[in-house]
């Protein structure tokens, strides 16, 4: 695992001590689930009006950190504040001012797009002579407009998530939760969402984006963190992270025949992090260029196999995500 080094403890305490640059503030954040520790003593901030990715392996944390601060979860140690509240003992005022979208919608199946925001507006104690405008206002904004008097139940994967989101923000928070927002989104609805969230911040809406989708959080945030067993490994700007950890290239192999697995190769080749199938070749992350391409000639005489194709490319955030949490996790 790769540690999270002094200079970005010190750089992130700085930042916590000053009010005026975050929104959010974690200090040994920790949950204990009787003798398992889930979130293990994180502290970091997430500055006014920026995108901040939360991106982790399956089991990482993610989902059970984001319960703490929304108040869903019992928080064992440390403390965390929103807006300068604290969420255990200011959580109704909290509450008032942050947005939770789930990582499944949870609108009404039988109530159409404008019922379900009038319904959600009611529940934040919208004024009722403002609900409807609110809600025209919010529709319009995803392009949901047209299917006002659509019950949810008939709409696609894409807009039931536009308007689980939009539900979110009738009573104009400060904060967005996000938790896997494009899930079972295709291409032209994941991109459509983006643009709309990107807008959001400009707004100056700050928004707090759970994901494993790494290339959509290297995409979209402004600072990613990235926990691994209940820790905080890394943080930063997507470019401040490639320039941290960056691997320097990828290897993509093809062998005749074609009946190499991932683990062939990494067990016999010295310098590799990790060697992954992709349809019909192997990629393999570099640590070593010089000894994977030695180790890969060896290989293939002594295999007695052919090299049909060997090319050499940049990193990409998948390949940095798994360079920053390590092999075993990967």
């Amino acid at each position: 695992m790769v540690s999270i080094h002094r200079t970005d403890i010190s750089m992130t305490g700085n930042l916590m001590r000053s009010n005026s640059q975050c929104i959010i503030v974690i200090k040994e954040l920790t949950k204990d689930y009787y003798n398992i520790r889930a979130v293990d003593h994180i502290s970091f901030c997430i500055r006014k009006g920026e995108i901040f990715g939360f991106l982790g392996p399956n089991g990482a944390g993610k989902t059970t950190t984001v319960r703490m601060l929304v108040g869903l979860t019992r928080i064992t140690f440390g403390e965390a504040f929103i807006c300068g509240y604290d969420v255990v003992r200011d959580y109704r005022r909290v509450r008032e001012l942050i947005g939770v979208v789930p990582d499944a919608s949870n609108m009404y199946s039988d109530l159409t797009c404008m019922e379900n925001l009038i319904f959600s507006a009611k529940m934040y104690r919208i004024p009722r002579n403002k609900r409807r405008n609110k809600a025209e206002e919010l529709l319009k904004f995803f392009g949901l407009w047209k299917y006002r008097n659509t019950k949810f139940k008939y709409l696609s994967k894409g807009l039931k998530r536009r308007l689980t989101i939009a539900a979110s923000l009738v009573h104009d928070p400060k904060v967005l939760f996000l938790d896997e927002p494009t899930t079972g989104l295709d291409v032209m609805g994941r991109r459509a969402l983006w643009k709309k969230l990107l807008i959001l911040r400009d707004n100056g809406i700050t928004i707090f984006l759970t994901t494993h989708n790494v290339h959509e959080a290297f995409q979209l945030s402004d600072r990613v963190a990235i926990i691994n067993k209940g820790k905080i490994v890394a943080i930063g700007s997507p470019s401040e992270l490639q320039r941290k950890f960056s691997v320097r290239e990828v290897l993509e192999i093809s062998f005749y025949p074609n009946d190499i697995g991932p683990s062939d190769l990494y067990n016999f080749v010295d310098g590799a992090i990790r060697v992954n199938r992709k349809n019909d070749h192997l990629e393999i992350i570099l640590q070593d260029e010089i000894r994977v391409l030695k180790g890969l000639l060896e290989f293939a005489k002594k295999t007695n196999h052919s090299i049909t194709m060997i090319r050499l490319r940049g990193a990409d955030a998948e390949d940095l995500f798994i360079r920053i949490i390590g092999e075993e996790n990967a």
